[in-house]
């Protein structure tokens, strides 16, 4: 029994580590609804947070499933604590420039489209590695993600190429958005003791293992955006522990909101 109970618990908390980094990029993503540079733009970050809301929804649903009882897949995104999600912190820092060091507008597409390149680029290779996972299930959430995920890749490369190698002003900001966010990417390559398990028990893709492909992609994008890669050190974030930034509360409370002031409404 006890060994059933650690099975399941593996998968439900590697799920809910999958699902809350969707989630959490989507609502990310969606805050530019209605903002984006240019109309086309508006359109792709809209489509680009629905794929990732789309993710995010089945892999609840399926950890749902495996907790039982009362839980849905609404449950686990509006009514858990921050402290309770598992994904990572580059996922949800704010779109806002600031930190990126050169903008001063609340929202910095330098920010956002460095963020979606890392992480795409990093989804892209762990997604093609699930479609082997040994929980059918997963596998099948895997193949359907990785052909959106591809998207999110070209994407996003695209606009690093067009932002790098333009203007002083946007190449600028580029760099300093690749300066701000590269040391997040190294909780990509420190595995969390469930990570560890869903890896040992077949469930799971052992994110080592993908660094040299994703450093490979990386590298080659940077260097034909004409932007540096800046060293990756410094603190070690550990959103996927459940020690996140202030920012998550924040968007938590805006995306949890009306669920939490209406929790017995049917939509």
């Amino acid at each position: 029994m006890s060994e059933r109970v650690t099975a399941t618990t593996t998968t439900t908390d590697y799920l809910l580590h999958l699902a809350d980094c969707a989630l959490v990029l989507g609502q990310r993503n969606a805050e530019w609804c209605g903002h984006g540079p240019v109309l086309e733009e508006d359109i792709a970050m809209a489509n680009i947070g629905l794929d990732l809301i789309g993710q995010a929804r089945m892999l609840y649903q399926h950890a749902a499933s495996l907790l039982g009882g009362e839980t849905t897949e609404d449950r686990l995104a509006y009514f858990r604590e921050p402290g309770e999600f598992r994904n990572y912190t580059l996922l949800e820092l704010p779109n806002h420039g600031p930190l990126a060091g050169s903008a001063s507008a609340d929202r910095d597409y330098a920010t956002t489209i460095t963020r979606n390149f890392f992480y795409s680029s990093f989804m892209l290779l762990r997604w093609e590695a699930l479609q082997s996972s040994a929980d059918a299930q997963l596998a099948a959430i895997a193949a359907k993600s990785v052909k959106e995920v591809r998207y999110h890749v070209r994407h996003s490369s695209d606009w690093m190429l067009r932002l790098g190698d333009g203007t002083p002003l946007s190449h600028a900001r580029m760099q300093a958005a690749l300066t701000h966010l590269m040391p997040y990417t190294q909780e990509f390559w420190s595995p969390s003791s469930f990570e560890i398990a869903a890896t040992d028990s077949g469930l799971g893709a052992d994110s080592t293992a993908l660094r040299p492909s994703w450093d490979t992609a990386v590298d080659t994008v940077l260097a034909e955006a004409t932007l540096t890669r800046p060293a990756t050190g410094g603190h070690l974030s550990q959103g996927k522990n459940g020690i996140h930034s202030e920012h998550l509360s924040w968007l938590l409370s805006e995306m949890q909101g009306l669920a939490r002031a209406h929790p017995d409404a049917i939509w």
